[in-house]
């Protein structure tokens, strides 16, 4: 049974699961209440997928080669498949969009005891990415690892920011968040105006070829202004372990 987060009171949903919130508040009440996680998923309307348990899943089939051939999504009763649910009903474009990515490379290589570039590309975003909109000065200072001029000087840039969280582990992570919590962050255009345009743009901007090459930064998701209380004290970011130096060129 998924740990109960108290009743819903307005304000006190994280801001990093706000996004999801319209979907997770029901479902999670669901699950409480007693219905396995992917009857409590299939609950809600207009899902690209259908969620079955994870019995269904053949011992000899590939998890992301079965979703692809069945339009089916096999489910645990635990948190980790929880959040998953959760993405695939808010950015349903960008799952399929993965998911075909998936199922082309185990076609053209199988499944293996390694990934490859590509596939490990993609589950490393699937369980931990998130894509950053921001202005330029902000994205700059995050490829240079900048964090004093990221988080402090430009603080008040982040008003014009938005971080979505894509990565269903990372989701999970931050039930007992934790200042080392860090995402893997694909950097986009500056300007998005709703969830069905991250969606959208999202799937048509995953290519795969520059996904081959882990087009990702590091960032810990605790610094981000107005998602963690402590960071109000600029002290916050002078953790070297977890606000680490970009390395030598």
């Amino acid at each position: 049974m998924v740990p109960d987060r108290g009743p819903e009171v307005p304000g006190t949903v994280p801001p990093w699961l706000q996004p999801f919130d319209r979907i997770a508040s029901p479902v999670r009440a669901a699950w409480q209440g007693g219905a396995p996680v992917p009857d409590a998923l299939n609950r809600m309307p207009g899902a690209a997928v259908r969620f079955v348990p994870h019995s269904a899943l053949p011992a000899d089939a590939a998890y992301e080669q079965f979703i692809f051939d069945t339009g089916t999504v096999p489910t645990r009763d635990n948190l980790h498949d929880f959040f998953n649910g959760l993405v695939w009903m808010r950015y349903p474009q960008v799952k399929r969009q993965l998911n075909a990515l998936q199922a082309r490379a185990i076609a053209e290589t199988g499944v293996g005891a390694v990934r490859g570039p590509l596939r490990d590309a993609i589950t490393l975003f699937d369980e931990n990415g998130a894509v950053l909109f921001a202005p330029e000065p902000l994205r700059q200072a995050l490829a240079a690892r900048d964090w004093r001029r990221l988080f402090v000087e430009l603080r008040p840039l982040w008003q014009q920011a938005q971080l979505v969280l894509f990565g269903h582990a990372l989701l999970e992570k931050l039930e007992s968040p934790r200042k080392p919590i860090t995402a893997h962050v694909y950097q986009a255009q500056y300007a998005i105006d709703s969830v069905a345009d991250v969606d959208a743009w999202l799937a048509d901007a995953l290519d795969p070829v520059h996904l081959a090459t882990k087009p990702f930064l590091p960032l810990p998701v605790l610094g981000v202004p107005g998602w963690w209380p402590e960071n109000e004290n600029f002290c916050f970011y002078d953790d070297s372990l977890v606000f680490r130096s970009a390395r030598p060129a």
